[in-house]
């Protein structure tokens, strides 16, 4: 058996090793147009940064070390020019040289991942302007860096753009970030991105929300962006981050269907409309783990499953691919964000219903130097389902985003997270951890227990309330929200007769802890209408950012 794997890097990479193990007897040939066949593509804007000092440690494998090890025939710069399904063949260009030739195949697989996204915008082909998704991309960037660089533009706040952004700060650079959206990392919700605006902004980020490039004008060499006729950005280089698309030229040329998000459409195995032709990768569509609906997702971690599974059906091996629901994670200077599943823009656009919980526990053991607060967001069906999580924060996020992703995908509820037993040990964790703290409020929330006010309520829907700041003096001296009446949660029991028991009140605190006291004393107290802020005024801060929360 013959097969062909076009493209490298994680899912084709993964599909070759894999199917090696499986078929010692297998002719398997790797096309990659590029000169790299396998590497770190993630760590490409670390290595910018200097973080990553070795260059040849983002080299995971050679076409050498393949050989050696797997007895795969590698060849980097061979482009894949058109597919004959018809005879089970392939015309590959040698662009070294340009040769062309014929390949044939038993089986094929796809792996060309995603294509940055290159807006047509004016100027767009300036040769200051970089792009970063391979080796030549980031030794591009390098090169225009070592030329006495010192200032930058980058275009897109997504992931890649913020780790670009952030990496060209630790070299030195003045660097502003363009994001036409009205906040950075859009895979967040806004108020949860808010901490990383600010702390980006804190090192010293200029940041352009709700801006988008209009133009790229030629300065004497160096390049101008354009934001509108008043605001020009002089750079002397430019990094577009928007986005990747999937590459599916040459499966749509070839007569392969695609789906409704102009991946390319698979069944479980990995197989295309062909059976004898496979993707994998950044190039298919997937369904979405919560929604069930066809989406792109472009992530390291599905596509070297997808290449295992694909390389599993050809050898025989019982395995499919389900759904993808979108892990991941971001370290953006000190601050650390992730999330899973769907986000609350997205319920909202599908319609779905949902409940939610903000919350702001601690990465570790107060007691134990090195930690601090994190903020948490958890979103669930009216069931318990989850179908969402959040969190950003300086320590411990990576380990409660995996555990809620883990929870997610067994279709756990929120009443089971308050059961989790998970590690703990000061330096680690808390007896209670910010996970079980979560299925703690939201089990709280569906039992009726708690009744919560959110603080995008304000101030409509909280016009006609009293507003019941029960904070220590000092805390609401500092800064409380306008019209508020103070009485610590520690006097509320001899203060009782001071609120009025015909009138809604709606409690709050810092996180909200004191307030969730407050709320359940003046329940068993006969108050009928009372509610308590959700995630307090640290999550009040970072949706009105019009006030000023004490923090």
């Amino acid at each position: 058996m013959k097969v062909i794997v076009v493209g490298g890097v994680a899912g084709g990479a993964s599909a070759a090793a894999r199917l090696r193990r499986l078929d010692e007897s297998a002719e398997i040939v790797v096309l990659e147009r590029d000169d790299y066949v396998s590497y770190a593509n993630c760590g490409l804007p670390y290595h910018i940064g200097g973080v990553i000092e070795d260059r040849a440690k983002l080299l995971v494998q050679t076409p050498e070390s393949l050989a050696a090890s797997l007895a795969l025939d590698v060849r980097t710069g061979h482009e894949v020019l058109s597919i004959d399904r018809a005879s089970r063949s392939l015309r590959v260009c040698e662009r070294q040289g340009g040769r062309e030739y014929s390949e044939s195949y038993d089986k094929l697989i796809l792996a060309q991942g995603g294509t940055p996204v290159r807006p047509p915008i004016p100027g767009i082909d300036h040769p200051r302007l970089f792009v970063l998704r391979n080796i030549p991309d980031m030794d591009a960037i390098i090169e225009a860096l070592d030329a006495n660089a010192k200032r930058a533009v980058v275009i897109g706040a997504g992931y890649v753009g913020i780790e670009v952004a952030e990496n060209l700060r630790h070299r030195g650079l003045e660097v502003d970030v363009v994001e036409l959206l009205d906040q950075i990392v859009p895979t967040l919700d806004p108020e949860m991105a808010r901490s990383l605006e600010d702390h980006c902004v804190e090192h010293g980020l200029k940041l352009h929300l709700g801006a988008g490039a209009q133009r790229f004008e030629d300065l004497d060499g160096r390049i101008g962006v354009r934001l509108d006729e008043t605001r020009l950005l002089e750079a002397d280089l430019a990094v577009i981050g928007v986005g990747v698309r999937p590459e599916t030229t040459l499966a749509s040329e070839a007569g392969l269907e695609l789906g409704e998000s102009r991946g390319v459409k698979t069944n479980a195995s990995m197989q295309t409309s062909d059976p004898d032709v496979y993707a994998v990768g950044d190039m298919v569509e997937v369904q979405d783990t919560v929604l069930g609906r066809p989406t792109i997702i472009a992530l390291a971690g599905p596509a070297n499953r997808q290449g295992r599974i694909a390389a599993d059906h050809i050898g025989g091996v019982p395995s499919s691919y389900s759904t993808t629901q979108g892990t991941s994670i971001v370290q953006v200077f000190e601050l650390v964000a992730g999330g899973t599943g769907l986000t609350e823009r997205q319920l909202r656009a599908a319609d779905v219903d949902y409940r939610k919980v903000h919350l702001h526990p601690a990465g570790h053991a107060t007691y134990y130097p090195g930690t601090a607060s994190m903020h948490m967001k958890l979103l669930f069906d009216p069931e318990g389902r989850i179908l969402g999580a959040q969190v950003v924060g300086r320590d411990g996020v990576d380990k409660r985003i995996d555990v809620l992703a883990t929870a997610l995908r067994a279709g756990m509820t929120v009443y089971e997270l308050e059961h989790l037993e998970l590690a703990y040990a000061p330096p680690f964790g808390s007896a209670k951890d910010p996970v079980n703290m979560a299925g703690f409020l939201a089990s709280n929330l569906l039992r009726g227990d708690v009744r919560f006010w959110y603080a995008e309520d304000h101030p409509d829907a909280t016009r006609d309330a009293l507003l019941l700041d029960v904070r220590r003096r000092d805390e609401f001296d500092e800064w409380h929200v306008p019209g508020s009446v103070h009485i610590p949660h520690t006097e509320l029991r001899g203060r009782l007769d001071e609120l009025p028991r015909s009138r809604r009140i709606l409690c709050y605190c810092r996180s909200g802890q004191r307030s969730y006291i407050a709320y359940r004393l003046l329940v068993q107290s006969g108050f009928a209408d009372v509610a308590t802020l959700a995630g307090g005024t640290l999550t009040f801060a970072n949706v009105q950012r019009d006030f000023t929360a004490s923090s």
